[in-house]
C-alpha cells in the first residue's frame, strides 16, 4: 500500500520547490587504496537489521532529478526465495538523511534482477515493478506524487526510452531454466517442450495493457548455429534491453542439452539476437555462442563481454546488422563485469565492476575513459564466501541521471547486502 504521508511530503517537496536539508557525505574523501588509487567518497544509504539491494545494473534507479533512488528489501538471504517470499519495495530520498519509505510491495522476484523495479523514462513520477496475482504474474505502474496505481496483466523486463512501451517473457521458464533470473509461483506451461511456439518474448503498451506476441522460442531454435541444428535443445530468452532510439531490440538466446540445470553443471551456450519493435529484421549480432553482458552504446552499437570468432574474451563494441567488431578498454578491461556509459559525456567514460577476486574477494567498481584509454578504481569491496552462486551480492553498479553518482549493493559491511552512493561528480567532471 502506498504510503499517503509519504506522497504528500518527501516527493512532494522535490516536485513543488519545498527545500530539504543537504546531506553531507560520510567517509574519507579520496581514501587511498590497496593499489594507490584515490578512491571518492562513499556512503551508505540504507541500513538493517533487514537487507536492502537494487540488482541489476542496466535499469533507472534514480528519478530524473537525481533525488530519489528506489530499492527493494527483505528479511533474510542465503536462499531460493520461495513463493510466500515477499520484499518492500521502497524509495529512498537521498538528499534527507537517506530517508527509506514503503510504496509497495513484490511476490516475483530473484537475488540478481529483484522484480524488475524501475523509474519509467520521461513519465514524471511513475515506477514499475513486477509482481503475483494469483496464477500469473503482472507488473504495477505506481505514480509516486497521487498514489494513483495501475496493473498491467504481464510483467515486464525492459522498458522503451519514451516511456511508453515494454518488453517482457515467460518468467516461469526462465526460472525452470535459469534458476534465479525469473520467478517462482507460476509454472512454465510448456515444461514439456524444448522450444515451444507460442510462447517467448512479447510487446506490451504500458498505456494500454495491450500485448503482442512478438518472437516464439520455436523461431530462434530453427536458426542454426555456426552450422549446427540446435532446435533440438532446450531454449530460453534472457536479458532483454531497447535501443537508446526505440527501434531495436536485443535479447540473448541461451540453450543446453538438458533441461536440468544443476545436472548440466550450469553450462549453456548464447547469442545474442536484436530484431524491430515488432520482432521483425532478426540479426544475430553476436554468433560466438559466448555472450555475457552488455549495454547499447548508441542505436547502431552494443558494448559486450564475449569471445568472437578469432579474438580472445574481452569487452568489444559490436555493430549491428554488419559484423563489424572492435575492442574495447583492451588490457584494461580485462574483466567480465556490469558495464554501462555514463550519462552525459557522450560516452566517453563506461561504470563498470568485477566479480570477488582472489582470496580476499574484493570486488572493484571502476570508471574506464575511452578517449584516454585510462581506467580509474572506485573502492574495493570485500564479498564473503557464503555469497555466492543465486544469491551472490554482485555490485551491480548504476548511475544517475547527471553521471554524477554511483550506487552498488554491497557486503562488505557485515550487514548482509546495504546499498552505498560514490561520488563520481569530481572525476567525470
Amino acid at each position: 500500500m502506498v504510503r499517503k504521508d509519504f506522497i504528500k511530503g518527501a516527493i512532494a517537496a522535490s516536485l513543488f520547490g519545498v527545500s530539504s536539508p543537504a546531506i553531507h557525505v560520510l567517509g574519507n574523501s579520496r581514501k587511498k587504496g590497496t593499489f594507490g588509487d584515490s578512491y571518492p567518497p562513499i556512503r551508505r544509504i540504507t541500513n538493517g537489521p533487514k537487507y536492502h539491494w537494487f540488482g541489476y545494473y542496466d535499469k533507472l534507479q534514480v528519478d530524473m532529478t537525481n533525488r530519489y533512488a528506489l530499492g527493494m528489501e527483505v528479511d533474510f538471504e542465503h536462499r531460493t526465495p520461495e513463493i510466500s517470499d515477499r520484499i518492500n519495495i521502497g524509495i529512498i530520498d537521498l538528499t534527507n538523511g537517506d530517508k527509506w519509505e514503503e510504496i509497495g510491495e513484490s511476490n516475483a522476484w530473484g537475488w540478481q534482477q529483484g522484480c524488475m523495479l524501475q523509474w519509467i523514462p520521461n513519465r514524471d513520477n511513475m515506477v514499475i515493478w513486477n509482481d503475483r496475482q494469483g496464477d500469473h504474474f503482472v507488473a504495477h505502474i505506481l505514480n509516486v506524487r497521487t498514489g494513483e496505481k495501475k496493473t498491467l496483466d504481464k510483467p515486464i523486463y525492459a522498458i522503451s526510452p519514451d516511456g511508453t512501451w515494454a518488453v517482457g517473457l515467460d518468467f516461469g521458464r526462465l526460472q525452470d531454466l535459469r534458476p534465479g533470473y525469473g520467478y517462482k509461483g507460476v509454472p512454465d506451461s510448456y515444461r514439456h517442450l524444448k522450444a515451444p511456439e507460442k510462447t517467448g518474448i512479447y510487446r506490451i503498451d504500458l498505456d494500454t495493457g495491450a500485448s503482442t506476441f512478438i518472437i516464439p522460442y520455436a523461431r530462434c531454435a530453427a536458426i542454426p548455429h555456426k552450422g549446427e541444428d540446435v532446435s533440438n535443445q532446450w531454449h530460453w530468452y534472457n536479458h532483454l534491453l531497447i535501443s537508446p532510439d526505440g527501434k531495436r531490440i536485443e535479447f540473448l538466446n541461451r540453450w543446453r542439452k538438458s533441461r536440468d540445470f544443476e545436472n548440466q553443471g550450469g553450462g549453456f551456450v548464447t547469442r545474442m539476437f536484436t530484431a524491430d519493435k515488432n520482432g521483425d529484421d532478426l540479426y544475430v549480432i553476436d554468433p560466438s555462442g559466448y555472450t555475457s553482458h552488455f549495454v547499447w552504446k548508441d542505436p547502431t552499437h552494443i558494448c559486450a563481454w564475449t569471445r568472437p570468432d578469432g579474438y580472445p574474451d574481452g569487452f568489444y563494441e559490436l555493430e549491428d546488422k554488419t559484423g563489424n567488431v572492435k575492442p574495447v578498454g583492451k588490457g584494461i578491461m580485462v574483466d567480465n563485469g556490469h558495464n554501462t556509459y555514463v550519462p552525459g559525456h557522450s560516452n566517453d567514460w563506461i561504470l563498470n565492476d568485477t566479480y570477488p577476486k582472489g582470496e580476499s574477494r574484493l570486488q572493484t567498481p571502476y570508471l574506464y575513459q575511452v578517449s584516454k584509454n585510462r581506467r580509474i578504481n572506485l573502492g574495493a569491496f570485500h564479498s564473503g564466501i557464503t555469497y555466492k552462486g543465486e544469491w551472490r551480492c554482485d555490485l551491480h553498479p548504476r548511475c544517475s541521471p547527471d553521471g554524477r553518482s554511483v550506487i552498488i549493493d554491497s557486503v562488505h559491511e557485515g550487514m548482509g547486502r546495504q546499498m552505498y552512493l560514490i561520488d563520481i561528480g569530481d572525476i567525470v567532471e
